[in-house]
């Protein structure tokens, strides 16, 4: 395994690393990423959520751990947590759809508020030191549509049951923290990162926009679009996950850092729209048609306007985002080409790979603190 010659590197070559939802999207990504920084990956899902599924695709079940269990069961992740010992833990198992949610509320705040307090209680009787990023995401903010970038400290909440398991999610954080991971002689330290909207190659969630979009595209299907002109804060699902794993390093080595929250998006000038993804997307795609229409939203409504202030993640962790716009649906058109031109197959293991150098290799050219 070759890892980055990069402050990850140091960071994560060797170490034991615990990820929850370690099966889904960024979960997939962030195994195979740590993977590549030399660390020794132990992941626990209840199962593969999708069919296609990035984690199976990637074929890397052998080379971690592969833990099953419901991050609800406290036994079970309690065991795991005692056995393991990891030195870092990253919590990113989730119920993470908004339509769903709206269908199943109560396994929604089952999971995600529940879930995460498991996770907590697991770390809160570990005697070594750790440090564990607890993902939770920009709809934890209690949304009131307006111009500005949400900031770290602005009100918590959410009107629809997703915002509101998230904000329960964050109030749960924000209690064992107060009363167990504060104290001097702790020897786990917390923090959390809250992301924007992620898209990148391997997602196949149901309901979502790139999935969807690229499903239609490769079968030759025009794609309905709802909120055509709704703005979230896009970005690949690579910049994030450099976010979270920067934070875990400088967190290990900075107690100052220890119960705080960062937001992880793209620059507060990256204001783009549904339409404006789905084109940027249309233009890279050459498996076939990228088309799409306008159809009228109907039933449950979502946020038209939602933006990230990520100045704190600039200022504490220097960090900042590394793609354009362009260059984050031209890496998400890519890997969906390649997985649709092989059917699959080894393309996705080699592409993820290629792309995860490709990014280390951009932010060490556009001096990001992480890279170098």
């Amino acid at each position: 395994m070759v890892a980055s010659q990069s402050k990850l590197a140091a960071a994560f070559s060797g170490k034991t690393v615990l990820v929850t939802g370690h099966t889904g999207f960024k979960g997939s990504w962030l195994s195979a990423w740590l993977r590549r920084l030399g660390a020794n990956v132990v992941g626990l899902s209840i199962d593969i959520p999708t069919e296609p599924s990035h984690f199976k695709l990637l074929n890397i079940a052998g080379e971690i751990e592969d833990i099953r269990h419901d991050v609800r069961d406290a036994d079970a992740v309690g065991a795991a947590m005692a056995r393991v010992q990891p030195d870092f833990v990253f919590h990113l198992a989730a119920q993470p759809l908004v339509r769903r949610a709206y269908n199943q509320p109560l396994e929604t705040f089952s999971v995600n508020a529940i879930g995460t307090a498991v996770v907590l209680d697991s770390l809160r009787t570990l005697k070594k030191p750790c440090a564990a990023v607890i993902i939770t995401s920009d709809k934890c903010y209690d949304n009131v549509e307006w111009e500005w970038g949400y900031r770290e400290t602005d009100l918590l909440g959410g009107k629809d049951p997703y915002s509101g398991s998230k904000g329960a999610a964050e109030l749960v954080i924000r209690s064992y923290h107060a009363s167990y991971f504060s104290a001097a002689d702790h020897p786990v330290r917390l923090a959390v990162g809250r992301a924007g909207n992620v898209v990148g190659g391997g997602d196949w969630a149901e309901d979502r926009l790139v999935p969807d979009c690229v499903r239609a595209w490769a079968n030759g299907a025009v794609v309905d679009i709802r909120s055509p002109n709704a703005t979230r804060p896009w970005q690949h699902v690579l910049e994030p996950l450099s976010g979270y794993l920067w934070l875990a390093a400088l967190l290990s080595q900075d107690r100052a850092l220890n119960g705080e929250a960062f937001n992880f998006g793209p620059a507060a000038t990256d204001n783009y729209t549904v339409e404006d993804v789905i084109t940027a997307m249309a233009q890279t795609w050459s498996s076939g048609k990228a088309q799409f229409v306008v159809r009228e939203q109907t039933g449950r409504s979502e946020a038209g306007l939602l933006k990230l202030n990520c100045d704190k993640a600039f200022a504490r962790l220097a960090w900042r985002p590394t793609l354009t716009f362009v260059e984050t649906a031209r890496m998400t058109s890519e890997w969906y080409d390649a997985f649709y031109a092989n059917a699959g197959g080894t393309a996705v293991r080699t592409h993820t790979t290629a792309q995860i150098a490709t990014y280390e290799t951009l932010a060490k050219g556009r001096g990001l603190a992480w890279a170098n």
